[in-house]
């Protein structure tokens, strides 16, 4: 396929028609009257040599190919608006543009406060938007980058993007302050006894991959969709859960946990900033990691602060 010979009025018509399956709502939604979308359409079956629409009663379908059209239309649009909203340079004081970051919970916590108050006093026209991410990112990881300014994710998840290294961090041990089988100590045999409670998957994070060449596996009780929500699952039970020491120290004492040091040495934490290839070069970009490495750099300067560190 020449993409010189496509025709890229189509991609955004596509991506409408897909998804509001209608053509007339499909036409308003990108600005054309209805015999132009219709007529798009047509140039769009022709091109793809399928219906990609079907009328079923009073409304349409998608075709097999349509459906397999949609998962993948809406993050090239992303991508192309990107691409073609590059700058040669870019004036952080007068500039007005929106970053999109995916991260954890944890991540918006510990790094992206510091972040936004450094957009705050050097870009007060620019906007921040943080967009949780879910179990199902490393499946599409490229969909994802492609659809934002970049992930805040440590390494041992992905690989084969660039990257920007912000901080360190460690894993630290979660357990209830009246726990009536551990003391100060947790043990290799407490963590395959005891139930857990973890971070949306048990293999989601290096620290809990590393168990198993422990021969610990966790009998998990709970699964969560936020770091900052371990605590309280916690509490009040005879669970365990791995928590970032960052974070735990950023949380303060929560009623009813303490955080004791793991048994076991688990692989360091090293936060990372992520992006699509596509960005590398974009001024507006650059600033962005510049500013994230300031950022990232201020961290790593403040260290733990738990007791036992």
């Amino acid at each position: 396929m020449n993409l010189s010979t496509l025709d890229l009025n189509l991609v955004p018509a596509l991506r409408a028609l897909l998804e509001e399956r209608n053509v007339t709502r499909a036409g308003a939604r990108v600005g054309l009257s209805q015999p132009a979308m219709s007529a798009a359409l047509a140039r769009l079956r022709k091109h793809f040599g399928d219906r990609l629409l079907t009328r079923s009663g009073n409304s349409y379908t998608l075709t097999p190919l349509g459906a397999a059209l949609l998962t993948m239309t809406g993050p090239a649009c992303d991508l192309l608006e990107r691409v073609f909203t590059c700058q040669a340079s870019f004036d952080p004081a007068t500039a007005e543009r929106e970053f999109t970051l995916l991260s954890s919970d944890y991540a918006a916590a510990v790094f992206g406060t510091g972040l936004a108050r450094a957009l705050h006093a050097e870009a007060p026209g620019v906007r921040l938007r943080f967009q949780q991410v879910g179990p199902t990112l490393v499946d599409s990881i490229t969909d994802f980058l492609g659809a934002a300014d970049g992930l805040l994710l440590p390494h041992g998840v992905i690989t084969g993007f660039p990257f920007l290294d912000l901080y360190t961090d460690r894993w630290v041990c979660l357990v209830a302050d009246d726990h009536p089988e551990v003391a100060d100590t947790l043990t290799l045999d407490d963590l395959s006894r005891l139930p857990w409670a973890v971070y949306q998957r048990t293999h989601d994070t290096p620290a809990t991959r590393q168990l198993a060449l422990l021969g610990v596996e966790p009998r998990v009780e709970v699964s969560v969709g936020t770091f900052q929500l371990l605590p309280a699952m916690v509490a009040g039970t005879r669970r365990i859960a791995l928590i970032q020491e960052r974070l735990a120290a950023l949380l303060g004492p929560h009623g009813g946990v303490r955080t004791l040091p793991c048994p076991f040495d688990p692989v360091p934490l090293t936060e990372a900033l992520w992006w699509h290839p596509a960005h590398a070069q974009d001024a507006a970009h650059q600033w962005l990691r510049g500013t994230a490495a300031r950022v990232g750099a201020g961290l790593q300067r403040t260290g733990r602060q738990l007791p036992f560190s």
